[in-house]
């Protein structure tokens, strides 16, 4: 039975065997039994490597963080965490860059990124037309119907994976609702260089 540690792109950590490319951490959020028994603990949600200067910890270990899964960073940044800035300290850097460039206000430290992407996590997703997303956005048509914009095409997500793409262009619905937080919006629309799984590109009449 795989433990309740993979996460989707609204957020959920759900059961699932599925590989992944990324870690997450937001905390310890498992009980001695393996369990999950809250969905975060603090505003710090980040996202890492799997692998960094040959650390290992068990998963779930009792008093440990909780080691969350992403199918990918598109995935993770949906969910509403940044880049790690110890383990991925270029993406980090290149993520606050690109932040700051869409904003009036400079973030000065990690601390005041986190407040600012905390609380556009917890604000309402609102919906907009397809063609005014920047790649690398997650959207959903409808309840755990979530879709990856990338290259002018949308990507169906499954936990192994993305679907074959339908264009933009071809979409029968133009307005979808945004599940990736406006602040990690404006950092991709910005240049962010997110990172997503090989399946999109390996799709049956890939954009690119």
């Amino acid at each position: 039975m795989p433990l309740q540690n993979r996460v989707r792109p609204d957020g959920r950590i759900v059961a699932t065997s599925a590989r992944r490319t990324f870690l997450g951490n937001r905390g310890i959020l498992h009980d001695v039994n393996k369990r999950i028994v809250r969905q975060s603990r603090g505003k710090t949600w980040l996202i890492c490597q799997l692998e960094f200067k040959g650390r290992k910890q068990k998963v779930m270990h009792p008093n440990k963080y909780t080691q969350l899964f992403f199918l990918d960073e598109a995935v993770a940044l949906a969910a509403g965490h940044r880049p790690c800035g110890e383990c991925r300290r270029t993406a980090y850097r290149a993520y606050i860059a690109a932040a700051n460039a869409g904003s009036v206000h400079p973030i000065p430290n990690p601390s005041d990124l986190d407040t600012q992407l905390s609380a556009s996590r917890r604000a309402t997703r609102t919906a907009s037309s397809l063609s005014d997303l920047p790649d690398g956005v997650f959207i959903a048509f409808g309840p755990d119907d979530f879709h990856l914009v990338w290259r002018g095409a949308v990507y169906t997500w499954s936990p192994s994976g993305y679907g074959d793409p339908l264009g933009i262009a071809d979409a029968t619905a133009t307005v979808a609702t945004v599940l990736t937080p406006a602040f990690s919006v404006d950092a991709l629309r910005y240049g962010y260089p997110v990172s997503v799984h090989p399946s999109v590109t390996s799709a049956r009449g890939s954009a690119g």
